[in-house]
């Protein structure tokens, strides 16, 4: 028989006060967490570094104030929204976001905004001058990533696929592309696939000193098209757009610089072949060099090029290869006109790297058997690069600093989720801490990490759910000879789990697993948990147990444990899943009968899965929005893990859910949006298909106009209405 362990490594308590009785402490209901959002704790909005880095912004009251970092003072107000009035308006546009040029006297405004997919937008911005006093349009209509230039009173946006310049002294617009057009052309931003998985949508950028624009341009024109279908008219609305499948055809996408001094474009040599990807392209501090990353279509040889803005030619500067596959971040960091700082995992753990500008290594900033998870940037005048990592332990994040040198100072000084957002010169940054027991924590903090003052504690939020009837939340990890490394390296898994407040070892309780699992990814983490967090507590007080595991794949546990899913996504989720089953199921106060799986997107891919090939373990699923078969799915994102179906068509159909329809034993909850431009529809159509053939009875909601996020309206509520009821159905 296996041997699997439970061993407790921290305990934490959600609740605060303990001088409210236990049978006088409140119980949370959905309307509270989804129709009145109570359990979001209070944020600071529209915070933003000036420019001498010893102000920031925030808006209050509809206006943009100014504060010192050092004191908090309110030095004046740069916005009064009472005043952002255009002509033949009746009443102000509303203040929500903005940015500003470099003498910030120039702020653009949008309003309007229309959202495109789920990280894109069109809006119709305005300028406000702060010495005028006046509000004036851009442009007509709406506009995309209006940027100002960061050294003149020019403004570059993006309209219907083309790229505009707009003169704020002279009132003169300038078209720099004209060959837009929708799916086909693109300008300036980017397609479908490249929003999604590389995750940028502004695909223009200023020099230094702005005297030019690189950008991207993205042919289409041969990528297959996939459509929606909205209703709710007479007749249903179709939208197409150009969505590249795993193995099909990706967009062309070459990079050029338009010099605004002669007006002349000039495209930049990325090299002959076309079957790759461009995911990042940045300047140097020079603004006749351009560094652009070429990836190729397996996503495991990135070559940086430098490239000459003016005659376009080019030359590698730095190459890696990767057994596996290489990540995308935005590490890259010019620290002068002769150095270079890139972040990689070639030792096995995510570190920094310094290079000179000829692509000779320097040395290795950082090192050790952890992950850095974010860089924040460089501050040229102590010659440091601050980032993020998960060195104290996988489940944490702290804030560091490392010197050329390669020492590393370590400046959070709490225990669970640092993050931060620096001051323009590195004097200060906002810091925000949460842990699973303490909701977000909001300072301002010198650049050596000493606290300064405290914005926002949420003390107050934290006294109003004291009064509720929270348990504690534990970590812990879970042992057992199937996980395995590739190296035959046995190790755990992390985990959490909320017990019922009045837990009894006595009596038998139902078992809910809730999983992501994707690459990279983590759910056990000592951070604030949000509405799923208080939707746990809610299960929990009617009695269900909770738990949570970071399976064999996910993050900040170095590569080999990161990657070892490659080519077989699924595989090893659903063998990690299945024992963590087993032994939930040996516990004396668990009911091995009743135990259920959940999760969305990749972790609806995996609830599937597990509930279907250890059907003799899990009892109940429910999958929102999942993946069942990787060629549905986009090239980038399935091909980076998978490679391509025609190379590796044992690994996409093993792992397909829908070829283990006929294993389905249980209770099964299938829910879709049917306009999700992500993970297509078609992938529960598929799936049902398959459990109709095999007369298999399961459970179908779909939400009727709705995207990847099935929200809006009254729908959130509904879904977790929909959900809840299911699991007190068939586990209580």
């Amino acid at each position: 028989m296996k041997i699997i362990r439970l061993i407790i490594v921290s305990i934490v308590m959600v609740t605060t006060t303990l001088s409210i009785a236990q049978e006088e402490k409140k119980k949370i209901n959905l309307e509270e967490i989804w129709k009145y959002y109570k359990f979001y704790p209070k944020n600071i909005s529209g915070m933003h570094s000036l420019s001498d880095g010893i102000h920031y912004t925030s808006l209050k009251n509809g206006s943009l104030v100014v504060y010192d970092y050092k004191n908090g003072d309110s030095i004046g107000t740069l916005i009064n929204g009472s005043k952002l009035i255009s002509e033949g308006m009746e009443k102000p546009i509303k203040l929500r976001s903005f940015s500003t040029n470099d003498t910030e006297n120039l702020f653009l405004i949008p309003t309007k905004t229309e959202n495109i997919y789920r990280h894109s937008s069109k809006s119709e911005f305005y300028i406000w001058d702060k010495n005028s006093q006046k509000l004036s349009p851009l442009s007509t209509g709406k506009q995309r990533l209006a940027d100002f230039s960061p050294k003149q009173n020019k403004v570059a946006f993006v309209r219907d696929n083309n790229i505009f310049i707009k003169d704020l002294e002279t009132g003169t617009e300038t078209q720099i592309t004209a060959d837009g057009k929708n799916n086909s052309i693109i300008n300036g931003t980017c397609d479908w696939v490249y929003e999604e998985e590389f995750g940028f949508t502004k695909g223009f950028y200023w020099s230094p000193k702005g005297t030019k624009i690189a950008f991207y341009k993205f042919n289409e024109s041969k990528v297959k098209e996939y459509f929606l279908t909205f209703y709710g008219k007479l007749y249903p609305k179709e939208y197409r757009y150009k969505y590249p499948k795993a193995g099909e055809e990706n967009s062309l996408v070459d990079i050029y610089v338009y010099d605004l001094e002669n007006g002349k474009t000039t495209k930049m040599d990325i090299g002959p072949e076309t079957d790759q990807y461009i995911p990042r392209i940045k300047w140097s501090n020079n603004d006749n060099y351009l560094a652009i990353e070429r990836l190729n279509r397996l996503q495991n040889h990135l070559d940086i090029l430098l490239a000459d803005a003016i005659s376009g030619e080019s030359s590698i500067i730095y190459k890696e290869d990767n057994d596996y596959y290489i990540d995308i971040t935005d590490d890259l960091t010019f620290v002068d006109d002769d150095k270079f700082i890139i972040s990689s995992e070639k030792d096995g753990n995510n570190h920094l790297y310094l290079y000179n500008i000829d692509g000779s290594l320097i040395r290795q900033l950082t090192e050790g058997e952890w992950d850095i998870t974010k860089v924040y940037g460089y501050d040229k005048h102590k010659k440091r690069v601050y980032y993020q990592c998960a060195k104290s332990s996988p489940l944490n994040r702290d804030i560091y600093y490392a010197n050329l040198k390669g020492k590393s100072t370590k400046i959070s000084t709490q225990t669970g989720t640092n993050d931060a957002d620096f001051s323009k010169n590195f004097k200060y940054f906002i810091g925000r801490f949460s842990s699973s027991y303490q909701a977000p924590i909001i300072s301002v903090n010198n650049s050596n990490g000493k606290l300064v003052r405290v914005l926002e504690d949420n003390g107050v939020f934290m006294n109003m759910i004291s009064e509720y009837d929270l348990s504690k939340k534990e970590f812990f990890t879970i042992e057992s000879p199937e996980f395995k490394l590739p190296d035959s390296t046995v190790v755990n898994l992390n985990a959490w789990r909320i017990l019922p407040p009045d837990f009894d070892k006595n009596k038998k309780y139902p078992v809910l697993l809730t999983i992501y699992g994707g690459p990279g990814s983590q759910e056990v983490t000592n951070s604030w948990g949000y509405f799923d967090y208080f939707w746990h507590q809610m299960l929990a007080q009617n009695g269900i147990i909770v738990i949570s595991v970071d399976n064999r794949g996910t993050g900040a546990r170095g590569e080999l444990f990161k990657k070892m899913t490659q080519k077989q996504l699924g595989k090893y989720e659903t063998l990690d899943y299945i024992e963590v089953a087993k032994y939930m199921g040996s516990l004396p106060y668990v009911d091995k009968d009743k135990i259920a799986i959940f999760g969305w997107s990749y972790g609806g891919f995996m609830a599937s899965n597990a509930l279907f090939q250890g059907s003799d373990y899990f009892s109940t699923g429910i999958a929102v929005a999942p993946v069942t078969n990787w060629r549905y799915y986009d090239n980038i994102y399935t091909e980076r893990f998978m490679v391509k179906p025609q190379d590796n068509a044992e690994g996409y159909d093993n792992n397909s859910p829908i070829n283990h329809v006929e294993k389905l034993k249980g209770n099964y909850l299938l829910i879709h949006g049917s306009t999700d431009d992500n993970v297509h529809f078609q992938n529960t159509m598929d799936l049902i298909s398959a459990l109709v053939a095999a007369d298999k009875q399961f459970d179908l909601m779909v939400y009727p106009n709705k995207n990847h996020s099935i929200y809006g309206g009254n729908t959130r509520f509904h879904l977790y209405t929909k959900m809840t009821n299911f699991l007190f159905k068939h586990l209580n």
